[in-house]
């Protein structure tokens, strides 16, 4: 006998016509796969477990009740990755590039309010809401946007160069205030958004009625990284260190270890080089990223290749459970490399 109690959350199927469906709950997805079973199932409504009928104090009579319907198979459900690739496919196809360019007078173009992206992405809302700040989505005009990437440095260098020009401490800048000196410039729901989601640490430091945020250093570097290296096929690694580091602002310190998931050093090179590679555009699928990452180099180890497999674990599947399933290890000069199991065209 199968009890269903009822449920404190409720539980939607998503997929389009394409797509294999998924039951998602407030915070977790699941596929579905048809099973079956040699026992007839029966759909009684009110139907009470012995348990139940322990706990009441009633005589042991008959109960008569109807049977709605019956079955022999059942939706066998199985935790699975939240979906999350077709997000971002979705959002870059209008990134926001500011309140006065084109594309927001074109009414034609395509965007998203939270209510659209929960009918077309198959994941919860709490993974669908967690994955817009991964990507660093922001929502304006109640819809969510990506900001095109050469804006988002224009507003960081905004702020970077009035927390300079005050001489404040990037651990505490006052938000209303720096928000009031951006005004003329960027519109506050944008600089508000900046100051709270992307490269900040809201601060708990409350003075005279002021909110105070602290500027995160790794994500700052990070970013500029970025800009540096989106124009470039390969950097020299030296060169890179010396721009990166002139390149951000005064007493933040760059680091490699920054750039985790971000961009690869290649160091059989000679000189050693760097070059972007972002794990975001990297396939969903456990094979399908594994020969995309084994095509690009032949041998990997752990810690090179960890960012970049980092999303494809889950509860019981870890990083050393997905490299024994799809790579063969072996050393190479003292060190743990890994390659392919299988042959890469």
């Amino acid at each position: 006998m199968y009890f269903f109690p009822p449920f404190s959350c409720s539980l939607v199927i998503r997929g389009d016509k394409d797509e294999q469906a998924v039951l998602c709950s407030e915070d977790k997805t699941y596929d579905l796969k048809v099973a079956d079973t040699s026992n007839m199932l029966l759909f009684i409504p009110g139907c009470k477990i012995p348990e139940q009928l322990k706990m009441e104090e009633t005589h042991c009579n008959i109960i008569h009740t109807e049977i709605f319907g019956f079955t022999n198979n059942y939706w066998e459900l199985r935790r699975c990755r939240p979906k999350l690739k077709k997000l971002k496919k979705l959002l870059m196809e209008n990134t926001y590039e500011g309140p006065d360019s084109e594309k927001e007078k074109d009414s034609s173009h395509l965007k998203y309010t939270t209510e659209d992206l929960l009918d077309q992405i198959q994941a919860s809302e709490e993974e669908i809401m967690t994955q817009l700040r991964v990507l660093n989505a922001c929502e304006i005009g109640g819809y969510w946007r990506i900001l095109e990437f050469d804006y988002e440095m224009k507003l960081l260098n905004h702020i970077t160069q009035l927390v300079d020009s005050e001489s404040w401490s990037f651990s505490k800048v006052p938000l209303n205030t720096c928000l009031q000196e951006l005004g003329p410039l960027e519109p506050e729901e944008r600089g508000r958004w900046y100051s709270s989601e992307d490269s900040v640490t809201p601060s708990a430091a409350l003075s005279l009625g002021e909110v105070y945020f602290e500027l995160s250093a790794d994500k700052i570097c990070r970013a500029t990284a970025q800009m540096l290296l989106q124009n470039a096929v390969k950097f020299n690694l030296a060169e890179f260190h010396e721009v990166w580091q002139q390149s951000v602002p005064e007493g933040m310190t760059t680091r490699l270890d920054q750039l985790k998931g971000l961009a690869l050093v290649d160091r059989q090179s000679r000189p050693e080089v760097i070059f972007l590679l972002k794990a975001e555009d990297l396939p969903e699928g456990d094979q399908e990223r594994f020969n995309s990452l084994f095509s690009l180099r032949e041998k990997w180890t752990e810690e090179d290749i960890a960012p970049y497999i980092q999303d494809l674990c889950g509860e019981k599947l870890t990083i050393g459970a997905l490299l024994t399933k799809y790579a063969r290890s072996s050393m190479q000069n003292g060190v743990k490399v890994y390659n392919s199991r299988r042959p890469i065209s």
